[in-house]
């Protein structure tokens, strides 16, 4: 039997509200995107500068973000990795200035344990890994010591390898398993159910039709019994679809125009958040999608 829908997402100092059938919000929260990198797919290099990620994390704000995502090191494919000490050289000034001044949950997308360990002290509520908490042994001891909400995403290899030949049997069902075994891993390691999201990585070691394929049953990962987080936004696979529709290749505003018709979907679905570059544009899809009559 499908688990209870959870109503709110604990974090380390507050607590968030969820999209529920019964409750006062139906649209799913939208989440910021800060990049802090040079090199991220969509937007690397635009923000690198503290006072320009401040900036464009206020600016995402104000356009109706409910979190913000402040990252560090791009995850694009076959992206290399860098230092813990570059990559908190990047996000740390961020964290601290957004955490004083948006006014809404910071998470740090990251997944190392010494730069989240550092990104809570600055009073970020979130840890958003990418590695589901298996690519650092001191991610799962920490996530269950800091008490802060965490999202463990699924991703098949790593970013230089995770787009060579992805291949699954039943890409659903193979992801649903690994993200059960995931939270059974948190819970085990003392990480209260409260505090946990799921995210399938759209994107992450997925073809183009298994990525439609996961936005078309995103609703069968609700069974787990945690928010869902989606992060589709820009991805190639947006692209690829609106190309073959268009006969010609998409532009960055026609991605995001396909994001949120996207979010638009997966909130019919159920899904709790979605993680998104073009705030103002989703967010206002949203509240016209999911408006009570």
């Amino acid at each position: 039997m499908p688990a209870a829908t959870p109503s709110h997402w604990q974090l380390r100092t507050r607590r968030l509200l969820l999209p529920h059938p019964a409750g006062p919000l139906r649209r799913p929260l939208v989440m910021g995107i800060v990049n802090a990198t040079p090199d991220s797919f969509s937007d690397g290099g635009r923000h690198t500068s503290v006072e320009a990620a401040v900036a464009h994390g206020l600016r995402l704000v104000a356009e109706g973000a409910d979190l913000l995502d402040v990252g560090g090191e791009s995850t694009r494919p076959f992206s290399a990795g860098v230092t813990a000490a570059e990559e908190l050289r990047r996000v740390g000034d961020v964290v601290r200035r957004l955490a004083a001044e948006a006014g809404v949950p910071v998470s740090i997308d990251t997944s190392k344990a010494t730069v989240a360990a550092a990104a809570l002290e600055m009073g970020a509520e979130i840890i958003n890994d990418v590695t589901g908490l298996e690519g650092d042994p001191g991610m799962l001891p920490l996530a269950a010591a800091s008490r802060a909400g965490i999202c463990a995403m699924h991703m098949q290899g790593s970013p230089q390898t995770m787009q060579v030949d992805p291949r699954y049997e039943n890409v659903v069902a193979d992801i649903k398993r690994y993200l059960q075994e995931r939270l059974d891993a948190l819970l085990e390691a003392g990480v209260a159910r409260e505090r946990i999201c799921l995210d399938p990585g759209i994107g992450f070691g997925k073809t183009h039709a298994h990525n439609l394929t996961l936005l078309a049953h995103a609703h069968e990962f609700l069974d787990l019994g945690v928010p869902i987080l989606i992060g589709h936004s820009r991805k190639g696979f947006i692209g690829k679809s609106l190309e073959q529709a268009l006969g010609r290749p998409a532009s960055e505003a026609q991605r995001d125009g396909g994001t949120a018709g996207a979010a638009c979907a997966l909130a019919a679905q159920g899904i709790q958040i979605v993680r998104v570059h073009a705030v103002g544009l989703v967010r206002s899809a949203l509240e016209l999608f999911c408006a009570r009559p």
